[in-house]
């Protein structure tokens, strides 16, 4: 299999790995269902790039917005012994309305940190659509309970993330990432409670945030 070095397109995929992030290309390629080859040694999980893109051409974006969708977790009651053997809680209108706020402030703040692109609402030549989702979001923390005392937890939640990059004007995708991340300390367990179950949440947006913007600046400029 033939592979090329993707120089530049450590958009979504900036950080330190064993290898350059190259694109499959040849007749061996692992190829999308729409056409984007396989990108190997992606700090992501996985991800997909359309080969021919001229990266070079853009310095301006558009926000595409997000979509979130929750895992279906039943409600439960709030004794003890009804949540003993639950991983997996439910999360109520004000805490989704929440994440989603947060998702989108930290996004805007990163974004707003490039050196090279700038934000537009008019699709040009210049101008990629960066735009977002959060899947199979769950909460591994249980409501709050009287007696029930401190809850130390390997993750506060998880949730599969896919950003994908768009041709602005053909609408074409020219990019795709997509892994699946725990929102949980580096080392040890984390305290469950509601201070330290934002904090990382926080933190684990902020992370995909950062690399989303290091990656658009280190983008090729010829």
């Amino acid at each position: 299999m033939k592979k090329v070095i993707f120089v530049g397109i450590a958009l979504i995929m900036a950080g330190c790995t064993s290898a350059p992030p190259t694109v499959q290309t040849g007749p061996d390629a692992e190829v999308s269902y729409d056409g984007l080859h396989v990108v190997d040694n992606s700090v992501f999980k996985m991800a997909w790039a359309d080969p021919d893109a001229d990266w070079a051409r853009y310095d301006q974006y558009i926000s595409g917005g997000g979509v979130y969708e929750f895992r279906a977790v039943k409600k439960g009651n709030n004794t003890y012994s009804a949540r003993s053997s639950q991983t997996e809680f439910w999360i109520d209108d004000a805490d989704r309305a929440k994440l989603e706020e947060e998702t989108s402030n930290i996004f805007r703040e990163e974004l707003a940190k490039s050196e090279r692109f700038t934000m537009t609402d008019t699709p040009e030549a210049n101008v990629l659509i960066i735009r977002g989702a959060l899947h199979d979001i769950v909460s591994n923390v249980p409501p709050d309970m009287v007696g029930r005392g401190e809850v130390f937890l390997s993750s506060v939640g998880e949730a599969t993330l896919i950003l994908e990059a768009v041709d602005s004007l053909s609408g074409e995708v020219i990019f795709r990432a997509v892994e699946r991340r725990a929102a949980a300390p580096t080392t040890g367990g984390v305290r469950a409670n509601s201070v330290t179950t934002w904090s990382e949440v926080r933190r684990m947006v902020r992370r995909w945030a950062t690399t989303l913007q290091k990656g658009m600046d280190s983008l090729p400029t010829e």
